[in-house]
């Protein structure tokens, strides 16, 4: 008898892996591949492989979301959703056949999820014909989510991190760290022009190439030379943060000055 073929799409390695390790523990027979977590190598990946029997799939990927990835590849996989939004948010993703679990991922909700998976496969129920376009309309339909925890690996373990604790996050040599409000820092595996896409506009704005700013963490702002305007934070910021005179008008707005 053949493997049951299973695939991994997450944008976030640290996921991935630790997706791919409970799955190992709770299925060693199964086969588990993880696929780049980008719209464009997923698409390609499934262009030139087949199609794997269940398909674990990050609702937000790296370049896109799930249904630019749907919609490119249309894969013949069972899908279970993987994602770090509220639960309300993905309760239209439960039909037919399709599950979803949030992040951080628990392993009883895996195998929950693993679970139902295995008794439709038992009870030889066949995809409906319109599994995609349901599911593709599910998609579509929902109002944007913003996220609100991310997964962090900090002294050999896995753990979640809230949005709500965080200040701001800013970039450094090509990396991306997230500030807390208690003064911690914790390296991120994304970029601040992928985390604009995924933070709450009403609570988060992109202040320069550099960081990204909570809104409750702004202690005062105060005029500077050129037209600039001079925002000091807390926890305080390791250098001066300004905001240029062409993004004045839309951090104003962003106050609600």
């Amino acid at each position: 008898m053949n493997k049951p073929a299973i695939a991994i799409i997450e944008d976030e390695i640290p996921a991935a892996r630790l997706l791919h390790s409970m799955i190992a523990r709770l299925r060693p027979e199964w086969d588990i591949t993880v696929i780049p977590g980008s719209v464009e190598e997923a698409t390609e990946w499934f262009a030139t492989h087949p199609h794997p029997d269940l398909l674990f799939l990050d609702i937000q990927l790296a370049d896109g979301n799930s249904f630019d990835f749907l919609s490119a590849a249309h894969p013949s996989s069972t899908i279970i959703f993987t994602t770090a939004y509220d639960q309300y948010a993905v309760r239209a993703f439960t039909v037919n056949s399709i599950d979803y679990i949030l992040k951080p991922i628990d392993e009883q909700r895996l195998q929950e999820a693993i679970d139902k998976y295995e008794h439709l496969q038992q009870c030889s129920n066949p995809r409906p014909d319109d599994y995609l376009a349901t599911l593709l309309d599910a998609l579509q339909s929902k109002e944007k989510q913003y996220r609100t925890r991310f997964l962090i690996y900090r002294a050999d373990r896995f753990w979640s991190l809230q949005v709500s604790d965080i200040a701001y996050f800013y970039s450094e040599n090509k990396m991306t760290f997230a500030v807390t409000r208690n003064n911690q820092e914790h390296i991120l595996d994304l970029s601040l022009n992928k985390l604009s896409e995924q933070l709450d506009p009403d609570r988060f704005f992109r202040a320069n190439r550099q960081i990204i700013l909570c809104i409750d963490a702004i202690d005062h702002a105060e005029p500077y030379f050129n037209g600039k305007i001079s925002v000091t934070v807390r926890p305080p910021y390791k250098s001066k943060i300004t905001i240029s005179e062409e993004k004045l008008a839309a951090f104003k707005r962003w106050l609600n000055f």
